[in-house]
């Protein structure tokens, strides 16, 4: 009887550490599209700052030097979105898969437990044999 409660206790942490686990995963997605459309947003309004600037400028090579800024400045904010990204989707792995660390160790140490029980029963009956 004891194993069904075992086998009962483990489907129901199990059902849990999968529901905390989906809620995670849902929390770092949610964090994922507002990172996204935050540097959408930031990305539109420099891309706006940039045309207006060069509408206004007279000479080819202030627009040079304008575009070369830009670029620069696209390039650096996108390098630095990209590793925020990437930052976010670790934590998101990490804090999803957290919630089965608990439900495999204590899976793991059932299944020690359950191994070494027949283990030490052969070792005693053949300890009592000799005897």
């Amino acid at each position: 009887m004891n194993a069904y409660e075992d086998a009962s206790k483990f489907s129901k942490d199990a059902m849990d550490s999968a529901l905390k686990s989906v809620s995670a995963m849902t929390k770092g997605f949610q964090q994922v599209a507002s990172e996204t459309s935050e540097f959408a947003k930031r990305a539109y309004e420099q891309q706006t700052e940039f045309m207006e600037k060069l509408f206004h400028v007279r000479s080819p090579d202030k627009a040079i030097a304008l575009q070369s800024e830009y670029a620069k400045t696209a390039y650096q904010g996108w390098v630095s979105q990209a590793t925020r990204m990437g930052e976010i989707y670790t934590d998101v792995a990490k804090e999803t898969y957290k919630p089965f660390e608990q439900s495999l160790a204590t899976l793991s140490a059932a299944g020690t437990s359950v191994a070494t029980k027949p283990a030490a029963a052969a070792k005693q009956a053949t300890e009592t044999k000799a005897a």
